[in-house]
């Protein structure tokens, strides 16, 4: 078999492998600011400790993980006082719980 035939081999494995798992190719990153209580993925600031720990939508310190540059641009409401609210790829002090 051709060195070219193996890596064509060797690909298509690993496609196959992520399609069956799920895992998409893109690159994720993390996403402050976005998620709603309970659904963030991991680290929601102290007093937490990982996964699902967030108390408050949109919690600043809580992260989510999103497609590698789309963090800024997800649709969200705005705050109480009509601010517009937008996700970060830093940790926010907005949203925080009591």
């Amino acid at each position: 078999m051709s060195t070219t035939m193996k890596t064509a081999a060797i690909v298509g494995a690993v496609a196959a492998s992520f399609a069956a798992t799920g895992v998409s190719a893109q690159s994720q990153e993390k996403c402050y600011g976005i998620s709603l209580a309970g659904e963030n993925d991991c680290a929601a600031g102290p007093g937490t400790t990982c996964a699902g720990t967030s108390t408050v939508d949109y919690q600043g310190n809580a992260w989510t993980l999103v497609a590698e540059g789309t963090c800024a641009e997800i649709d969200l409401p705005e705050m109480a006082d009509g601010t517009a609210r937008e996700g970060s790829l830093e940790p926010l002090d907005r949203d925080l719980p009591a």
